[in-house]
């Protein structure tokens, strides 16, 4: 995908921190205003593979707010693919007028296939992908979240020199991909610190299917309840983040990490003198789904 990658902006965030931190801000989220972020990282090199295969069609997983979902049915309407999401929860299809990201991926050409979320758990398995090619053909397989060994290539790219002279790199880890790429293109002095979305500690495992390093570490204390979770404090301080800084953050993972981030600083996690710089991996379009939700309960929503 040849979209503009040369000259992302690192925006220092000049907040109230202690005079031995300088907190950075690469922002990854102006590369595409619909395949951004992580998402086209982890689809550059995906989609050059199903290029070099003859595919015409891409088949992938998600929920029903998927920033991967929808990066997808954008892609692939820009690259000329056809584009099929297997979507968790058969419900759905009755909710998709409610629904911001499956009526994205709709207009972006996307064919929709709803399942049980018992079938769901089956979408790693030979004899579901067997039945998803009687159904639809032949079709390139992009895995839920978009990791894999090209997803994972095409993150490690999102170090350059220009970031060489931080001392930590902070991102937000949903499937893995992300942060074990950061970790591969990371210099020998960085280290790097995951904020996951989700909780539990399965992605210790996840991550190093790919990495051999012990440059990284998550951080699970920021997932406020798990995947999807949002408290008033966190939505608060979104909304104040953007007012003081105009960039905006997602609910689901960047908003949790800067979150996480800003408190580490004022706990004096990061004790040494440090130069912190925190990838902003997209995912805005979820804000959406989640104001929907939030207006639902009489809640304050995201600005």
């Amino acid at each position: 995908m040849q979209f503009q990658t040369q000259h992302i902006p690192i925006q220092e965030i000049t907040l109230d921190f202690p005079t031995n931190i300088r907190l950075f801000i690469k922002r990854e989220d102006l590369i595409h205003p619909f395949v951004s972020g992580n998402k086209f990282r982890k689809l550059k090199y995906n989609l050059a593979e199903a290029n070099n295969e003859k595919q015409t069609t891409l088949l992938t997983f998600g929920g029903a707010f998927s920033n991967h979902i929808a990066a997808v049915a954008a892609a692939g309407k820009i690259h000329g693919f056809q584009t099929i999401g297997i979507i968790r929860g058969e419900e759905l299809i009755h909710k998709i007028d409610t629904n911001s990201t499956l009526q994205f991926a709709i207009e972006n050409g996307m064919q929709l296939k709803f399942v049980t979320r018992e079938n769901y758990r089956e979408k790693t398995s030979k004899v579901f992908l067997a039945q998803l090619r009687q159904e639809f053909g032949r079709f390139y397989t992009i895995p839920e979240g978009g990791t894999n060994s090209l997803a994972v290539k095409g993150c490690a790219e999102i170090i350059t020199e220009n970031e060489k002279e931080f001392d930590t790199i902070c991102c937000a880890v949903g499937t893995g991909g992300t942060i074990s790429g950061i970790c591969k293109g990371a210099y020998s002095h960085q280290k790097v610190l995951g904020f996951p979305a989700l909780k539990g500690d399965f992605l210790h495992e996840e991550i190093k299917q790919y990495v051999s390093t012990t440059n990284w570490e998550l951080i699970n204390d920021y997932h406020f309840g798990g995947y999807g979770k949002v408290t008033d404090e966190l939505i608060q301080f979104i909304n104040n983040f953007k007012t003081q800084t105009k960039i905006p953050l997602d609910p689901i993972y960047t908003g949790k990490m800067l979150f996480g981030i800003i408190d580490l600083i004022k706990n004096g996690h990061f004790a040494k003198q440090n130069r912190i710089l925190a990838i902003h991996s997209g995912g805005l379009q979820g804000i959406d789904g989640m104001n929907t939700k939030l207006q639902k309960k009489g809640k304050t929503t995201i600005i």
